[in-house]
């Protein structure tokens, strides 16, 4: 399967779970308003505790999907300056992983060039991968948001 093939299927799967999620939310809400009207205390108070369940999963889906779309723009800047971060040529478990000490190998060399250029957003970038590809999925995730935060900002 091409690139192009798979990034249409996960943007396609993306969107049916959103519309999915959507449909799900807009039931849950139908339920906790049917709630609330029955007038009763307890089915009040069930329907409004039901009824913040759709509104802070429509928050945690667009915050994950306004955060995809960031890292997805950060991907095509750094590969549009050259300065993607090439893992073709490191060695593979059979699962596809990056094996360990590959991966450890390349987070090292990537912190080596955010500390010589700290203010650049694509180095920040590069760590976030690096980070991902060594399995430190928690700091990946905050070094992408600081490269976000720093690519929003101007900053090279």
């Amino acid at each position: 399967m091409t690139d192009g093939a798979r990034a249409l299927r996960i943007q396609l799967l993306i969107g049916f779970m959103c519309v999915a999620l959507v449909v799900y939310f807009l039931m849950l809400g139908r339920t906790a308003l049917a709630f609330i009207a029955s007038g009763e205390a307890a089915a009040i108070g069930l329907g409004v505790a039901l009824l913040a369940l759709p509104i802070v999963g429509l928050w945690a889906m667009l915050a994950t999907l306004r955060a995809g779309l960031a890292h997805q723009r950060l991907v095509r800047l750094a590969r549009e300056a050259g300065m993607d971060l090439d893992v073709g040529a490191l060695p593979r478990r059979p699962s596809g992983r990056i094996e360990r000490p590959a991966a450890d190998a390349l987070f090292e060399k990537t912190r080596d060039e955010l500390e010589a250029d700290r203010d650049n957003w694509v180095r920040w970038y590069r760590l976030a991968r690096a980070y991902d590809y060594a399995g430190d999925r928690g700091r990946a995730r905050e070094t992408m948001r600081t490269a976000v935060e720093m690519e929003r900002a101007g900053r090279r």
